[in-house]
């Protein structure tokens, strides 16, 4: 009967799973070599700095070691991932226009009534390329600049990206940001002038449909001084049983007295790789707010940095992670602080089922020049049976006497008596639990977006359906 089970169901993802078959799709050849580079750089008409760019950094990847503190990558052959897949179709900016079948995936998840209902802009990639682009009229006559990042290369703003681009998260910070330098493709361009507050959300959606490929986009988000913008990334994928890779990069600059709001939700299948790298960096009373749900993929190394580089900056990350069989997810965040009055909050929540490994990584650095700073890092974590696995590894770095910084960690398992109490009112414990692993993500779940909030309180009672132990 359904009522004995005693263990917690794998997440329901049969929306995510549906896939269209790539026949006439064009592909590079697996690996990564020079040849492959000039390749890609060809098809995307580069400048000649971002070609000579891309080579270099396949350089800095070949003489990179491999990570070896995190989770094992040992699965992800680099010689069997296709790096660049393109469908037989250009860019559109009317729905119509854009082909059946990826017209229907964006559809099946929903963006397009997304983009009709609440949002002021939206950019839909499938693969390697964005297929779909959208702004709204009144926001774009604000001055606001939403585009594919490689059509802003050769516009009015190519001066601008190619002064930003990749300045954040360089080449030599790791092997995968030198991989995204070799091979990146699509992703977003936005600018805000100065002043200027976007009141609805601009909505990039990233959907990979090919097996055994990766996906390197690139996301550039400039707010000018006094400005406002709440940016919205989604990712998914169909399983397959072969290793994908998602490998992106997001750099996020933020003016004076700015506010930037980041917001994503990854709900990757789990045969990906997710080695993502996100930064951003904050002038004089400018604020970053980051918030992050991760659901999905194999493995995950994810720590979103804020450089905290003007007087009286701020960061707030607030994130939410669920693991499950067969995943290691390794995800937090870094702040650091290299100006006075600066201040970073952190509160997180991570959730472990049937296995699954939840790693809560944490780094705070206040440099000396950064007195009267303040960081408060919570960090707590909910495991759902007796074989999963919570960590928490926060480092701090404090350079100065006159800061004040705290961490608090809390690690444990559902309370029989909680429960107990809430089936004594008339909640069947299927309820009961999905219940209390709710109300134990629902700081996330307040910040998200409204359909993004609605999705991951789906996402937790599928998970929950059937559990009893």
């Amino acid at each position: 009967m359904d009522n004995e089970k005693t263990y917690v169901e794998d997440i329901d993802r049969s929306m995510y799973d549906f896939r269209y078959d790539d026949g006439d799709a064009y592909k590079v050849k697996e690996g990564l070599t020079p040849d492959i580079i000039e390749t890609i750089s060809k098809e995307k008409n580069d400048p000649q700095w971002m070609h000579g760019f891309r080579l270099k950094s396949l350089e800095i990847y070949n003489r990179t070691p491999m990570p070896n503190w995190g989770p094992s990558i040992e699965g992800l052959d680099m010689d069997n991932i296709v790096t660049y897949v393109r469908h037989n179709t250009r860019m559109q900016a009317d729905w119509k226009d854009v082909p059946e079948d990826i017209k229907d995936t964006f559809e099946k998840l929903g963006i397009p009534q997304a983009e009709r209902e609440s949002l002021a802009g939206v950019g839909a990639q499938y693969d390697s390329e964005l297929v779909y682009h959208n702004v709204k009229k009144e926001v774009a006559e604000q001055g606001v600049i939403y585009s594919d990042l490689e059509s802003a290369l050769y516009g009015p703003y190519a001066d601008m990206i190619r002064d930003h681009f990749m300045k954040l998260v360089p080449p030599t910070d790791h092997k995968f940001a030198a991989l995204h330098g070799a091979v990146w493709s699509g992703g977003s361009f936005v600018y805000v002038p100065a002043g200027v507050h976007v009141d609805i959300p601009l909505q990039s959606y990233f959907r990979l449909n090919a097996a055994g490929a990766g996906q390197f986009e690139h996301t550039l988000i400039i707010v000018e001084d006094g400005a406002y913008l709440h940016f919205i990334e989604g990712c998914s994928a169909p399983k397959y049983n072969v290793a994908n890779l998602h490998a992106g990069c997001v750099e996020l600059y933020v003016g004076k007295g700015a506010t930037l709001r980041y917001s994503t939700i990854e709900n990757w299948s789990k045969n990906m790789y997710n080695l993502n790298t996100k930064r951003a960096r904050v002038e004089e009373n400018g604020k970053i707010e980051w918030i992050s749900g991760s659901f999905g993929s194999h493995v995950s190394y994810l720590y979103p940095m804020s450089v905290l580089a003007g007087k009286g900056s701020r960061s707030e990350f607030t994130s939410v992670t669920f693991a499950g069989k067969g995943q290691n997810l390794d995800t937090g965040c870094k702040v650091v602080h290299n100006a006075p009055d600066t201040s970073s909050y952190v509160n997180t929540r991570s959730i472990s089922k049937s296995g699954g490994i939840s790693t809560f990584r944490s780094a705070v650095v206040i440099s000396p020049k950064a007195e009267n700073s303040k960081s408060s890092v919570s960090c707590q974590s909910l495991m759902l049976d007796d074989i999963s696995r919570s960590d928490t590894i926060p480092a701090m770095d404090v350079r100065t006497d006159k800061a004040d910084v705290g961490h608090e960690a809390k690690i444990g398992r559902i309370s029989d008596d909680a429960v107990f109490y809430l089936m004594s009112r008339g909640l069947s414990e299927e309820d009961a639990r999905a219940l209390i692993v709710s109300g134990f993500a629902d700081n996330v779940g307040k910040e998200l977006p409204l359909e993004y909030a609605v999705e991951m309180n789906n996402l937790i009672r599928l998970e929950m359906k059937g559990a009893i132990g």
